[in-house]
């Protein structure tokens, strides 16, 4: 009993460590999917797919100028909360585009 209670604690641990690392630059994503191959997880798709998305609409913001920049400190909030959803195993969407996010990045799966 105690080691199936230990088997499932790394699991989940690896499954938020997962989530989480997915928020840090694109490099971190990379290496978070690298990790997902291996341990694949609800928690941890979810959260691959929310930072993608948050990676891609930042990069399209940059490429409007003054109003993409100004849009891009609302992605920043967004990070941030995501990240904090991630650190407490939470599954909630970001506020917007969340759900989009969820729909169309569904080959992370």
């Amino acid at each position: 009993m105690g080691q199936y209670h230990s088997d499932s604690k790394v699991h989940y641990d690896l499954e938020k460590t997962v989530a989480i690392l997915g928020y840090f630059t694109p490099i971190g994503w990379l290496i978070a999917m690298v990790l997902y191959g291996d341990h694949k997880s609800t928690l941890a798709s979810f959260h691959l797919r929310q930072s993608l998305g948050l990676i891609i609409t930042a990069a399209l913001l940059l490429f409007i100028p003054l109003v993409g920049w100004l849009l891009s400190l609302g992605v920043f909030v967004a990070w941030f909360f995501a990240l904090n959803c991630a650190i407490h195993g939470h599954q909630q969407p970001l506020p917007i585009l969340g759900r989009f996010y969820q729909e169309h990045l569904d080959f992370i799966s």
